[in-house]
């Protein structure tokens, strides 16, 4: 019964997020892994920012989702400009993609506080289904694909808010063969937050992001988290889509350049019954890269 069980959910699962349309996979710790999907976040850091982000999703379940990112970003001398580089693999039971994207923003100061970047995006996305169980006489062999596509977005921030706006791929890749149907499409986000000062060195951060896929289900991610003496992040996080869930991450601030992070996060829909939640760790490394760069604290996005 539990293998039944297993193998409705995968069928599922292939519906909404790989067959009918390949998409990024949603993080809860996006925050901290703008650039994957903005490329106006570009050298917003101020410094050299490399990140890796590992995201195993519904532990348990045979096939589930994984998940693997490494993105790095930095600003030029002028810090007008910010070049970046990010890549992707997503994997679901017998279907995998590869992202591989770099970056261009151009950032403006229009106003003593607050900056506003446009970014590009541009680079290939690599779909890949491998001995499939489907039995097709139609179907050939292995469906390894690799398309180009582009993207833009903005990015508006000061040192207590920020919001973005993008579509880190706009063209409508068709990557249908021999029966099998697999369609990338244009994904919309939009998020944004603030920070709040709390008494005993404490600071509150509230934030919202939104998915828009066209063929498939809206997603709306809340968070709040908390910072405590500019190193340590506590916060929780509630997701509304197809695939609702509840989660909770923690973020220490190492070194001045090294910050670790984690979260855990569980459906709330009937596939509960059958999964261990999900689990995601990534580590952000930001060095100096001019002799004269001073440290900076925390960013808190």
């Amino acid at each position: 019964m539990k293998i039944a069980k297993q193998l409705i959910v995968l069928v599922s699962m292939a519906m909404n997020l790989g067959i009918q349309a390949q998409q990024l996979p949603p993080f809860t710790q996006y925050m901290f892994n703008t650039i994957a999907i903005n490329p106006a976040y570009a050298g917003s850091k101020e410094v050299l920012n490399v990140t890796a982000l590992y995201r195993d999703q519904w532990l348990g379940l045979e096939g589930s989702p994984t998940t693997g990112t490494f993105s790095m970003h930095a600003p030029m001398k002028n810090n007008r400009v910010g070049l970046g580089l990010s890549y992707v693999r997503d994997e679901l039971g017998f279907e995998n993609s590869n992202f591989v994207y770099a970056d261009f923003a151009y950032r403006l100061q229009i106003s003593d506080k607050a900056t506003l970047a446009l970014g590009l995006k541009a680079g290939a996305t690599n779909y890949n289904l491998e001995n499939p169980d489907i039995n097709d006489p139609s179907y050939s062999g292995d469906n390894d694909i690799w398309n180009p596509n582009f993207g833009f977005g903005a990015f508006l921030s000061s040192d207590r808010w920020y919001a973005g706006v993008s579509a880190p791929r706009i063209l409508n890749n068709d990557l249908n063969e021999d029966g099998i149907e697999s369609l990338e499409r244009i994904t919309y986000y939009a998020f944004g937050g603030f920070v709040i000062d709390f008494p005993l060195e404490m600071k509150f951060k509230p934030a919202l992001m939104t998915i828009f896929t066209n063929g498939a289900p809206a997603t709306i991610d809340f968070s709040g988290s908390f910072l405590f003496y500019e190193r340590l992040w506590l916060g929780a996080s509630y997701r509304f889509n197809a695939a609702a869930n509840i989660g909770a991450f923690v973020d220490y601030q190492i070194t001045k350049n090294v910050r670790l992070g984690y979260a855990y996060d569980l459906p709330t829909t009937s596939i509960r019954s059958i999964s261990g939640g999900s689990h995601e760790v990534f580590l952000i490394f930001e060095p100096r890269i001019r002799k004269n760069q001073l440290y900076k604290a925390p960013g808190y996005f």
